[in-house]
């Protein structure tokens, strides 16, 4: 029986299992290694955070992106953007320095069984496991506008649908959003011999501005503190305040996570943008149709005007929505019973990220109602894997590794502010 499996093998899942494995735990981790970075990027992206707030997390803070980095030969600087390359290859090289071999399976279900879990991969026998943690990315939870939804295949795509933007050389392609990924896959396509537009339903576009030094007078770090999700106190506050996030009312909770650093584009991408990149501001998207081999978008402006716009292709870079009905490998009947954060699909969870399943863990994403917006960013994999792996050491008596403590709690068997619960 293991006592930790790992589902997703992204920063998060990569990060837990550091610690978990550092802790005396027997952890496993299964799926592909950085795979979202890897494969649902377009090439010639850049990493949007701080090389300093972009570190994956071992204990006593080794494996370091500047470590990686200057073992190549390459600086990790404040203020220079490094390539998305090289922050997968890092994770990659984490994944050999810091972590046991990660097992590139697909998990096709996670279901409760006796007094813990039952893992089912396409690849290999099932896996029992004393406890999970969820740790899956970003990719289950792909959003797409309404009126996209029942395009043919072919006539849209999501942002994270791409690794290769070449292909779209010559034609017109209308990308949809306001935030990073939009603008920068806007800019990668006409450097790429596209012809794109943007389409936005805010007014104007955000950017962020250029990061101040690390080194400043004293007063002025004081009035704008540096942090892993930017500068200034309230960002501060997201980057290093996530177990206060987390005390607040749901209703807050859930309005921070939707709100709270909103779209906006990286400073060193303007240029790029402005200088390539025609943009339909105040225009909201309310239809979208095939028509032969084009697709044409009925847009309305904020004057409530008509607009229609014929393309070859619609990128829709609209982000991921964090929803429990989405994450198809978990057990349906144990979705249905989770505690959730107020009206919304995500799990409510514990200051060790244990959800009101015994032994059932999340990290990432769906975590952000808990814990605030830093989930949704490489910097909250530090705060998680800590807790939620004394989180695991608890529920397994606070003992760990292959030949610590076998006993367990039964499902029906709550740990402190969980609700009992059952399948039976």
């Amino acid at each position: 029986m293991n006592d930790l499996v790992v589902v997703g093998a992204g920063p998060y899942g990569l990060s837990i299992a550091a610690h978990a494995a550092a802790a005396g735990l027997g952890v496993r981790v299964l799926g592909r290694p950085m795979a979202s970075w890897r494969d649902h990027m377009p090439e010639g992206m850049y990493l949007k955070s701080e090389p300093w707030s972009s570190n994956l997390s071992a204990p006593g803070g080794r494996h370091t992106l500047a470590a990686y980095c200057a073992g190549r030969g390459r600086a990790a600087e404040h203020g220079n953007p490094l390539p998305i390359d090289v922050f997968s290859s890092y994770g990659m090289w984490f994944a050999r320095h810091a972590v046991p071999e990660v097992e590139e399976v697909t998990v096709t279900e996670v279901c409760p069984q006796g007094d813990g879990f039952l893992v089912r991969t396409a690849e290999g026998p099932p896996l029992p496991a004393r406890t999970v943690a969820l740790a899956v990315g970003v990719m289950p939870f792909v959003h797409l506008p309404e009126p996209l939804r029942e395009l043919p295949p072919g006539h849209c795509s999501h942002s994270s649908g791409h690794r290769d933007l070449s292909r779209f050389a010559g034609r017109e392609v209308a990308v949809i959003g306001a935030g990073q990924a939009a603008l920068e896959t806007a800019a990668l396509l006409a450097e790429n011999g596209a012809r794109p537009c943007l389409v936005a339903r805010r007014s104007r576009l955000n950017w962020n501005t250029v990061p101040q030094p690390l080194e400043r007078p004293l007063l002025r770090a004081l009035r704008e503190p540096h942090s892993g999700l930017g500068t200034g106190w309230r960002s501060w506050a997201w980057s290093e305040l996530p177990w206060a996030v987390r005390r607040l009312p749901a209703p807050t909770r859930e309005r921070i996570a939707a709100t709270a650093l909103g779209p906006a584009g990286a400073w060193w991408l303007r240029d790029r943008f402005e200088r390539s990149v025609p943009v339909l501001l105040g225009h909201r998207l309310h239809r979208a149709a095939a028509v032969g081999e084009r697709t044409r978008l009925g847009l309305t402006t904020a004057s409530g005007e008509s607009v229609v716009l014929d393309v070859a292709h619609v990128v829709a870079a609209t982000g991921f929505t964090p929803h429990l009905g989405r994450l198809e490998l978990l057990d349906a009947r144990l979705r249905a019973v989770l505690d959730t954060v107020g009206d919304g699909g995500t799990p409510e969870l514990s200051a060790g990220f244990e959800s009101s399943w015994p032994g059932l863990f999340f990290a990432g994403l769906l975590t952000a109602p808990s814990f605030g917006p830093s989930m949704r960013f490489v910097h909250g994999a530090g705060f998680t894997a800590g807790r939620l792996v004394a989180g695991v050491r608890k529920r397994l008596g606070g003992r760990g590794g292959p030949t610590g403590s076998t006993g367990t709690v039964r499902p029906d068997r709550a740990g402190a502010g969980h609700p009992k619960t059952s399948l039976r």
